[in-house]
């Protein structure tokens, strides 16, 4: 008799759903288990916490001093030095049989001045590979930007090669004509 009553007056039984009805926290906890309120409260959440996250982290580096730090260390430029090689022309293979001629002025970056003088002696090595290299070479070799840096590196590669115990840190393209 005690269930009728409460059902006419308006509230439901404990156990007519088979759950307690929820206060408090468990209305939170019952809320959370909802898809929809995880879907559009995850992204939320993770979008706060970053936020803030990314907000502690440059409010903290802007307070520290890294300007003090930069004062202390002095900017000196690396040693390099540059050994220029005469200009090298030579026939390569065109498309259709003509001849094609390319013109290529090179610039070697070295570790120092030292090894600049010590390399001397090496540079007719140095050309020949560089000549025997680029007469076997296609016009469709040189073409865009991909060719040229292949150029680049395999000229670096033979140099290196040519002039053993010494190495050059780069072959830089003065100038490179194709006629």
């Amino acid at each position: 008799m005690a269930n009728t009553n409460k059902e006419a007056e308006g509230e439901k039984p404990e156990g007519q759903d088979g759950e307690a009805p929820k206060k408090g926290l468990g209305k939170i906890i019952g809320l959370l288990k909802s898809k929809k309120v995880l879907m559009i409260g995850a992204p939320v959440l993770l979008l706060l916490l970053g936020g803030g996250g990314a907000g502690a982290y440059f409010l903290m580096a802007k307070d520290s001093a890294p300007a003090e730090h930069a004062e202390e260390v002095p900017l000196t430029p690396p040693k390099v030095a540059f050994s220029d090689l005469q200009d090298i022309l030579v026939n390569i293979q065109g498309q259709d049989g003509a001849p094609v001629y390319l013109k290529l002025g090179v610039s070697l970056e070295m570790e120092d001045e030292e090894q600049k003088t010590a390399m001397q002696p090496l540079m007719p090595r140095v050309t020949d590979q560089f000549q025997a290299y680029l007469r076997e070479l296609r016009l469709d070799d040189l073409k865009g930007s991909a060719g040229v840096l292949r150029l680049k590196e395999e000229l670096l590669r033979r140099v290196n090669v040519a002039a053993a115990p010494y190495h050059v840190r780069d072959v830089l393209l003065k100038e490179m004509i194709i006629q």
